[in-house]
């Protein structure tokens, strides 16, 4: 799949108010990255965040969170499928990215109210939430909390689902990359975040240098080092417990890079089969199965968000038959 189209303009219209308006230009990487997805960029003002929001497409809503350290652009492989066949919606978490966190602590009922307030400031009704990393944390949390303002969750490589415990070769580049965020250190890091590194920068050619500058220059930034350390303390160093998890009664996906060393594949089977959310395997993925294997995430999804406009079909969707996509 490629993972930039032609720019078209979104048929979403933005807001005309004093707490949304478009974007001003941002960094010259970041530019680099939304160059030509069908989506417009707009500033929205939640709570004490000043939110930056890719929105596209048109269909049934779709709001997709990033992991830490992480920004929008991070879905870029998988927006202009999303945008073919739904209203999609992607924030930078508050103090990532654009997000700039004016006021107010990061705690989990503080998030939870940013993004019930996105969810109704961009005007979805009961869209399905998808999450990575971090994302899938705060996704699990607020399914529990409002999961009748749902359709569906989507649950990708999350954290939350059980205490935060990386392969050792994984927390060692994270924690190097975190203290001194370098093109060393980065390239260090996704070595553990791909399957195979090599592959993945073939694949994006010359994005992959505006990829790799972008997290640095965010990575460098004291005030997303302070964002990213807060609400990973909120959201996932933790595990969420079973009782909270078995609250959830929106129908949930769960989608899993087999390699995963963050979060591994076993958490995801414990989840599966405790619960009864449909499994997908992700094969020649690490942690980040959307960057690395688009083309399986996006089918993954598509069928998952397809399953969610049948709500007679939703009793069929639990178990835990284990799809393997490539």
């Amino acid at each position: 799949m490629s993972h930039h189209q032609d720019p078209i303009h979104s048929p979403v219209e933005p807001t005309a108010s004093k707490e949304s308006r478009l974007a001003k230009p941002s960094s010259p990487a970041r530019q680099a990255l939304l160059k030509g997805l069908p989506v417009i960029e707009r500033r929205i003002r939640l709570g004490g965040v000043s939110t930056a929001v890719l929105e596209g497409g048109e269909g049934p809503p779709v709001v997709l969170l990033h992991g830490p350290g992480g920004n929008a652009a991070h879905w870029m492989r998988v927006i202009p499928a999303l945008t073919a066949r739904h209203r999609v919606v992607v924030p930078d978490l508050p103090g990532h990215g654009a997000s700039h966190v004016e006021s107010g602590e990061m705690d989990v009922e503080t998030m939870l109210a940013w993004l019930s307030e996105l969810i109704e400031k961009t005007r979805v009704s009961r869209p399905a939430l998808v999450g990575h990393l971090l994302g899938g944390a705060m996704a699990a949390r607020f399914a529990i909390a409002h999961g009748r303002r749902l359709c569906r969750l989507v649950l990708i490589d999350a954290l939350g689902l059980s205490e935060f415990r990386p392969a050792p070769e994984f927390a060692g580049a994270y924690g190097a990359f975190v203290t001194a965020p370098t093109e060393q250190t980065h390239q260090n890091l996704w070595q553990y975040c791909a399957h195979d590194l090599l592959s993945l920068r073939r694949q994006m050619g010359a994005l992959w240098e505006s990829f790799e500058a972008y997290n640095l220059e965010k990575a460098r930034s004291a005030s997303q080092q302070a964002a990213m350390s807060q609400l990973m303390q909120a959201f996932a160093l933790n595990a969420i417990s079973p009782t909270d998890l078995a609250r959830i009664k929106v129908p949930t996906t769960l989608i899993w890079g087999r390699h995963d060393l963050a979060t591994p594949l076993d958490v995801a089977l414990t989840a599966s089969a405790r619960y009864g959310w449909p499994l997908h395997i992700i094969e020649k993925a690490n942690d980040d199965p959307p960057v690395e294997q688009p083309d399986a995430v996006v089918k993954t999804l598509l069928s998952a968000l397809d399953e969610a406009k049948a709500p007679a079909d939703h009793e069929s969707d639990a178990g835990t038959e284990k799809e393997t996509l490539r």
